[in-house]
């Protein structure tokens, strides 16, 4: 009988841990990274070749948190390599989340609870993850270096000019060929150690958002109580990192932070996905004065995907943001920043990209406009801005 009863304890734990370990994940992945139902975006002749022959170009996704294979066109969430090639794009801007509290909002959060702990034992994750947060951004970072490595040439992680620039040309010959950038969603991961830059420089991090959804060692979120500028902490770590030719995002920072960060260096900066206040005036799209700032010292403004930000999500909606962020900040500091995979529901996915360019024509956006803001925007950033290989 006891053996009986510890051949069933035992069967009850491996069904117990198939579901924590396989079943959870999935279902929270696809709870919350929707797409809403549609039937398929016709796309006509004209529109159709005119994104084909475009270099797509998105600053934020946050693929490399979720336990589905990047590899596959996957059924649930939005993006994979597959959809992302389907969908045109030649250079994507991953992003890692390694914190992000309970009962997240736009208003105000706390830093004293943590979402991503309870998702990285689920998705099993290494176990000084479960801890560290520069632990989970290295971990993410390295699930990219692996779809590098295995990849034969396909998708290259551009840590500096040059590799950018040949990876361009190599993509004149392979369309296929995917290009991507690492981030951070937020400098938490630095744990309040400025050496940790440099840690996350060696893992191939060029783009440094500063905060996510909660005030950090750095300073003040946009989303946190404090509403504070930069710690003294704050500024040695942008001094750091501006040093080092890592790009600065000021996506989720405070109003104050952004203003001193402007006030302390003259190199372009990204807010990576946003809307624009003065055509969705919500909490999480800063002031357009804050926008005008950023644009008038080079910097680039990438437009999401979403409700909260666009006031309305469809390909239209999105579109008329693109077009608001054009007449704010003009067309050469405008870009793409989707947050696909980033909790939120949209709806197109990675692949669909071309109902996009559909809608902008529609809207009588010139193709050479069109090209800018769906790519080459970003790519000419990238090209001026990343690190010389010398540098590193």
């Amino acid at each position: 009988m006891l053996r009986v009863i510890v051949i069933v304890l035992g069967a009850v734990l491996a069904l117990a841990a198939v579901g924590l370990f396989r079943v959870v994940p999935a279902r929270v992945d696809a709870a919350m990274n929707v797409v809403q139902p549609h039937e398929p975006y016709e796309i006509a002749p004209g529109a159709r070749d005119l994104h084909a022959s475009l270099r797509v170009a998105d600053l934020h996704s946050d693929m490399l948190l979720w336990m589905r294979d990047p590899e596959d066109w996957n059924g649930r969430g939005h993006t994979d390599l597959p959809r992302l090639r389907a969908g045109g794009v030649a250079l994507q801007v991953f992003s890692s989340v390694t914190k992000s509290p309970s009962g997240q909002n736009y208003d105000s959060n706390t830093g004293d609870s943590d979402r991503i702990t309870g998702l990285a034992i689920a998705q099993r994750w290494p176990v000084d993850s479960w801890t560290s947060l520069f632990a989970r951004a290295r971990y993410q970072a390295r699930r990219l270096h692996r779809l590098e490595a295995r990849s034969d040439g396909a998708l290259v992680i551009a840590r500096d000019r040059q590799q950018m620039e040949q990876a361009l040309d190599a993509r004149e010959r392979n369309s296929e060929l995917l290009i991507t950038i690492l981030a951070t969603e937020g400098a938490h991961p630095l744990e309040g150690d400025l050496s940790k830059i440099d840690g996350l420089y060696d893992e191939g991090y060029r783009l440094i958002g500063l905060h996510h959804f909660f005030d950090n060692e750095l300073g003040g979120s946009l989303h946190g109580l404090s509403n504070a500028g930069l710690t003294e902490f704050g500024r040695e770590a942008v001094e750091r990192m501006l040093a080092r030719d890592m790009i600065i995002d000021l996506a989720h920072s405070s109003y104050a932070v952004v203003e001193e960060v402007l006030a302390m260096t003259d190199r372009p900066l990204i807010i990576s996905h946003t809307g624009i206040y003065g055509h969705c005036q919500v909490r999480r799209n800063i002031p357009d004065r804050l926008m005008q700032a950023i644009a008038a010292e080079g910097g680039l403004i990438g437009v999401g995907f979403w409700g909260d930000v666009t006031c309305d999500d469809t390909p239209r909606g999105v579109a008329e943001t693109i077009i608001a962020a054009v007449e704010l900040v003009g067309v050469e500091h405008v870009a793409l920043g989707s947050d696909f995979d980033g909790t939120v529901t949209t709806t197109f996915d990675g692949s669909e990209f071309a109902v996009l360019t559909q809608e902008l024509l529609a809207l009588g956006m010139s193709e050479a406009d069109i090209r800018l803001v769906t790519g080459e925007n970003a790519i000419r950033f990238f090209l001026e801005n990343l690190p010389d290989a010398s540098n590193g």
